[in-house]
C-alpha cells in the first residue's frame, strides 16, 4: 500500500502498458476488487484506491483539507483526491474503472482531470443524480450512523446488493459483504452518503468522452439496472455494454471472471490506440 497521495492506494499488479484504477463502491474499499484482479491477464500495473473515510484512507474532511477543498462532502473532492493519488504514484495516463460509487468518482475525475483517463469502464453504476426520496434517504442514514456510532443501519445492504440467485446459493457472498461493511467507519459511511446525494448528473459529461469505455450490469442489478446502463450507452460515443447474467448489484465479486474479460478487452482497446 501507498499513501503517497491522499488516499491510500494498492498496487495489486504491476507491468506494462496503460495501467488499471480500481475505484469500489459503498460501503466497502479497495478488496472488493481483488478476484477480479486474479482474472486479469499477469503484467499490467492495477491500483486500487480506497475512497475517503473508507478502507485505510483518512476521513473525508482530513482529505478534503489536504487538497483546500470546502467542507462539504463532494464526489468531486473525492475525484481530486483520486486523481492526486494516482500522479502521486507516478502514473499520468490510466483506465479508471468504478464500481456503483467509484463509476460515480470515476465521471467526476473524466470531468475534472480529463487528461488523466485514457479509458472508462463503469460497472453497475449510473450517471443520473439521485431523486429527492433518494437523496433524504441518503441523509437520514447519514445521520443515523453518526448518531448510533455503528453501522446497523446498512445490515440489509447485501440482501440489496447481491442477486436473489446469489443471496439463496453463495451464502458465502453475504458474508464477505457484511464483514467489509463491519471493517468500515461510521465517519467514512456518513461522508460517503452525503457526497453522492449531492452528486449533479453527469450524463453529458460521458457525450463528451471520445475515449474506449465499457458499460457492465448484473442482469439482476436492482440499484442501477440494465434500462440505466442502456442510457449511459445511449450518449457514450465509442463504448462496449456487457451485462452479466444471474449477477445483481456487485457483478465483481459474483461474476469476477466476466468483469475481468470486459476490462480487459477495454484495456486493449487503449493499447492499441496508446500504440497507434
Amino acid at each position: 500500500m501507498t499513501t503517497d497521495g491522499p488516499l491510500a492506494a494498492h498496487t495489486l499488479a504491476r507491468g506494462d502498458g496503460t495501467p488499471l484504477v480500481l475505484l469500489p463502491g459503498f460501503p466497502i474499499d479497495a478488496r472488493v476488487w481483488v478476484d477480479v484482479v486474479r482474472h486479469l491477464p499477469v503484467g499490467r500495473t492495477v491500483i486500487a484506491v480506497d475512497p475517503p473515510g473508507l478502507g485505510r484512507s483518512p476521513d473525508g474532511e482530513a482529505v478534503a483539507h489536504a487538497l483546500g477543498a470546502g467542507p462539504e462532502p463532494s464526489l468531486e473532492t473525492s475525484a481530486d483526491a483520486v486523481a492526486a493519488t494516482v500522479r502521486a504514484a507516478g502514473l499520468d495516463r490510466v483506465v479508471v474503472a468504478g464500481l456503483s460509487m467509484g463509476g460515480y468518482v470515476a465521471m467526476a475525475l473524466v470531468e475534472r482531470h480529463p487528461d488523466l483517463v485514457a479509458g472508462l469502464a463503469l460497472v453497475d453504476t449510473r450517471s443520473t443524480p439521485d431523486d429527492d426520496p433518494g437523496r433524504a434517504n441518503r441523509l437520514r442514514v447519514a445521520d443515523a450512523v453518526l448518531a448510533s456510532g455503528d453501522l446497523t443501519e446498512l445490515a440489509g445492504t447485501p440482501a440489496m446488493q447481491l442477486s436473489p440467485v446469489s443471496i439463496d446459493t453463495r451464502p458465502e457472498l453475504v458474508e464477505q459483504v457484511l464483514a467489509w461493511i463491519g471493517d468500515q467507519r461510521p465517519s467514512g459511511v456518513a461522508w460517503s452518503q452525503r457526497a453522492m446525494g449531492a452528486r449533479p448528473d453527469r450524463t453529458r459529461v460521458l457525450a463528451g468522452f471520445r475515449a474506449p469505455a465499457v458499460v457492465v450490469v448484473g442482469d439482476q442489478d436492482r440499484i442501477t439496472p440494465v434500462p440505466t446502463a442502456e442510457h449511459m450507452m445511449d450518449v457514450l460515443p465509442d463504448a462496449e455494454l456487457v451485462v452479466v447474467p444471474g449477477a445483481g448489484h456487485l457483478a465483481v465479486i459474483e461474476d469476477p471472471g466476466t468483469v475481468a474479460g470486459a476490462l480487459q478487452r477495454l484495456l486493449e482497446r487503449v493499447d492499441r490506440g496508446t500504440a497507434a
